[in-house]
């Protein structure tokens, strides 16, 4: 399996796992299985299609910021700002508050370094796994982990559980002998925060045990569904990847029926388990399945076989335009999908 495929695992496994949760976010497990049924699941928003979130738009705009950047994070941490306050005047729907207030502070003059706020949101996890491939070692990964947090949340725990989806994703490169459990088993003494430190050494054990992720999540309190605080949607994609890792259908199913925060968690799996199964592991209907534009999967096919070629400093390598003009068009209609599914929800079964 070459770099190429592992990077464009990664962008097409955040995109489809974006799209297969997107339909129930913010639903408890229970109401999200009586409306919208158990598994098998397709990422079908609206008339069998699917569409994308800021998780995928995030990761995109990290690769853009990788190429350009070609291994510098002074660099990288600009065009990371640059990315997001452009992304901003698209109008996108369902933006964090965090990083709502962050990309206020980067259209104002706010430095990087000074924009984010003191937040322990997913933003930071959810664009993160990409990074985990491109560093060219643990200490430019640790550093670009870093810029990527900071741009938008400063709370160390929005960096560590950043940081441990990155080196998840990157697995297969630095040991490719060695499986999940014993990647988490053995990062267990060496993660920063005593509650992100348990919940990881839980999630050991109940892989031990071959509990399903239902019954993780049971354990850990998160019965009705996973939240958007990092150190729940972290150990709940982690959990999911390692217990079923060959399976990238399987483990974005198990995130999304976890219910909560959907889209997000199984945005995260999908990264981590197409980063280090390739491509190839995408169902192909679910790929055929993404209607989005502008930046479709041959988008991202592009910005992958770019993100493979890098860093180059002696060449000038362009990643794919981000489209910004046409994003605003795409925006408006897909704030409507979600209202008009949102109108949906308040309708039985309860």
């Amino acid at each position: 399996m070459d770099r190429y495929s592992k990077i464009l695992g990664c962008l097409l496994g955040t995109a489809v796992g974006d799209a297969v949760g997107l339909k129930r976010e913010g639903l408890s497990k229970k109401r999200a299985r009586r409306l919208f049924g158990a598994p098998p699941l397709a990422p079908d928003l609206l008339l069998n299609r699917g569409l994308c979130s800021d998780d995928t738009e995030h990761t995109q705009m990290v690769g853009r910021a990788l190429v350009i950047s070609k291994g510098d994070t002074q660099v990288f941490e600009k065009q990371l700002a640059r990315e997001l306050k452009r992304w901003l005047l698209t109008m996108p729907a369902g933006i964090g508050l965090a990083t709502l207030r962050s990309c206020f502070k980067l259209l104002l003059g706010f430095h990087p370094e000074h924009s984010g706020v003191y937040s322990a949101g997913n933003g930071p996890a959810m664009r993160s796994a990409l990074l985990g491939l491109c560093a060219s070692s643990e200490s430019q990964l640790q550093e670009l982990v870093r810029c990527c947090t900071r741009v938008t949340h400063i709370d160390p725990r929005a960096e560590q559980g950043a940081l441990l989806v990155a080196q998840a994703a990157r697995l297969s490169i630095t040991e490719p002998g060695r499986t999940p459990i014993e990647f988490l088993s053995g990062i267990v003494e060496s993660v920063q925060g005593d509650e992100l430190k348990r919940s990881i050494a839980n999630a050991v054990r109940h892989l031990e045990r071959h509990s399903s992720p239902e019954e993780f999540a049971q354990d850990q309190g998160w019965g009705e569904g996973v939240t958007g605080y990092i150190n729940q949607t972290v150990p709940a994609a982690l959990y999911c990847w390692a217990y079923s890792p060959d399976q990238l259908r399987e483990s974005v199913e198990n995130a999304v029926m976890l219910g909560g925060d959907t889209d997000s968690v199984a945005a995260i799996t999908g990264a981590i388990c197409g980063a280090n199964l390739g491509a190839e592991a995408i169902p192909a209907e679910w790929k055929q399945g993404l209607t989005e534009w502008p930046r479709t999967v041959s988008w991202m096919e592009h910005l992958a076989d770019r993100l493979s070629q890098s860093p180059q400093p002696a060449e000038t390598l362009l990643p794919p335009p981000m489209h910004w003009l046409a994003t605003i068009p795409r925006n408006l209609v897909f704030a409507l999908l979600v209202l008009t599914l949102w109108s949906r929800r308040l309708l039985p079964p309860y």
